[in-house]
C-alpha cells in the first residue's frame, strides 16, 4: 500500500540549506532514492553537499553536480550514487551508465532534475522540490511517496 506525505523547509542561507540536507542525510538508509527537482540555482547541489556530510563523507570530498560525468560516488557509511540528469535527452541514457543498477547497489541515489525523466524513478522515493524565495533564501518541499520515506518528513525544526 502507498503513502504520501509532505513537508516544506524554508532555509535562509547556503549554510542553512547545507545544515537541513546534513539532518536529512543523518536519516538515510541503504536502498533510499531522492528525486531533486527545482529550477538552476536552486540550492540542490547545495542540498546535497549537506545530505553527504550526513552520510559521513567528509570535507575531502567535494561534493559538486555531476553535470558532466552524470555520477558521481562518495562513500561515508553508505555509498552515495548522485546523478544529474540535466543533460540527458533521452530516458534511455540513464539506463545506458546502469541507474537501474545503482538503484539496487546498497547505497543512496540522489537524482538531480529527476523531474526530467519520472519514470525512471522507483515507486518508493523521497521528492525534493527546492525553491527559490530570495537572494539567500530557499524552500524545500518534500514529499514522501511511501513509508519507508516518511522518516524524512519526522526531522525537529
Amino acid at each position: 500500500m502507498q503513502h504520501t506525505a509532505m513537508r516544506q523547509w524554508d532555509t535562509a542561507s547556503a549554510e542553512g540549506t547545507q545544515a537541513l540536507g546534513l539532518a536529512l542525510g543523518q536519516q538515510a538508509e541503504a536502498g533510499d532514492c531522492i528525486a531533486c527537482c527545482g529550477p538552476l540555482g536552486a540550492g540542490k547541489t547545495t542540498f546535497i553537499q549537506g545530505f553527504a556530510a550526513g552520510l559521513g563523507i567528509g570535507p575531502a570530498y567535494y561534493v559538486r553536480s555531476p553535470t558532466f560525468t552524470l555520477l558521481q560516488i562518495y562513500y561515508g557509511r553508505l555509498p552515495l550514487y548522485h546523478f544529474d540528469f540535466y543533460r540527458l535527452s533521452d530516458a534511455s541514457e540513464a539506463y545506458d551508465i546502469g541507474f537501474e543498477e545503482y538503484l539496487e547497489a546498497g547505497g543512496v541515489v540522489i537524482v538531480e532534475w529527476a523531474d526530467k525523466f519520472p519514470v525512471l524513478l522507483p515507486t518508493a522515493h523521497l521528492r525534493l522540490t527546492a525553491t527559490i524565495l530570495s537572494s539567500t533564501s530557499r524552500g524545500f518541499a518534500c514529499t514522501a511517496s511511501d513509508f519507508s520515506h516518511m522518516r524524512y518528513l519526522s526531522l525537529k525544526d
